[in-house]
């Protein structure tokens, strides 16, 4: 299927692995042009190289850290930059799990909230007025888990981005931009395999427990759904928070 992204701008935040690298690789086999956000240029540069290794066009790599006002303004201006002033479909992955050992400890609390909710809001207010002047734009934002066993200061900051998400839909629904949510469950990650679920036997006591699908998913599971809700054919949906997860049970 062609998903009619041949003639359009993308930036992708935290592409250098997993989610967003698969976005990225996958965007660039549909001919779109890709700018690729992360810290790590080695990393970055291995995505490059495996998308033109595919017969893709080349990403364009823009590093630097979204925790403040003045890292997303320059990495937004950066890119910008690099797309000729204009990107039509911008895809907020950069996120991270963020347990906690005092439930009170305010820097910690700052420091989530900047990256899993601040970081999307900041780099959208840059992106979006160029959308709204052409009057068509995709943004996708990635969420997750919200309620948990344990106090993890990333689970607010993203019911605060898929609130945040679905009332920006309406916002923009009159110019031609959809927004929707990703939330995924246990994909294969360095987060997840290195930090949660170190150990094969600790994956598995939690696919018994919580995954009726019976694994852990992968990183292109979430980037097909991506790609597709960032192209013209998905029009018609915005609002939607959409879990990727293998009917994961999702309690408290």
């Amino acid at each position: 299927m062609d998903l009619l992204l041949s003639d359009k701008t993308a930036l992708i935040s935290g592409a250098s692995a997993g989610i967003g690298r698969s976005a990225a690789l996958l965007m660039a086999r549909e001919g779109a042009r890709v700018i690729i956000h992360g810290r790590r240029e080695a990393a970055l540069q291995a995505v490059i190289d495996e998308a033109v290794a595919a017969g893709g066009p080349a990403p364009v790599a823009v590093t630097g850290d979204l925790d403040s006002v003045e890292g997303c303004a320059a990495i937004a201006e950066r890119a910008l930059e690099a797309a000729g002033g204009t990107i039509d479909i911008l895809i907020n992955n950069a996120g991270g799990s963020r347990p906690m050992e005092d439930p009170w400890d305010e820097a910690f609390w700052e420091a989530s909230f900047k990256l899993n909710f601040e970081a999307a809001r900041r780099l959208s207010a840059a992106i979006v007025p160029g959308m709204k002047e052409r009057r068509w734009g995709r943004i996708v934002n990635v969420t997750g888990a919200m309620v948990g066993h344990s106090m993890n200061a990333a689970m607010p900051a993203k019911a605060a981005l898929q609130s945040w998400s679905r009332t920006m839909s309406l916002e923009l629904a009159p110019f031609g931009i959809t927004v929707n949510t990703i939330a995924p469950g246990r994909i294969h990650s360095e987060q997840i395999d290195n930090r949660l679920h170190p150990t094969e036997e600790s994956r598995q006591a939690f696919i018994d427990r919580f995954i009726p699908a019976g694994y852990f998913g992968e990183p292109e599971d979430l980037a097909v759904l991506m790609v597709f809700l960032a192209s013209p054919l998905a029009r018609y949906i915005s609002g939607a928070a959409i879990p990727v997860d293998g009917a994961m049970v999702r309690v408290g």
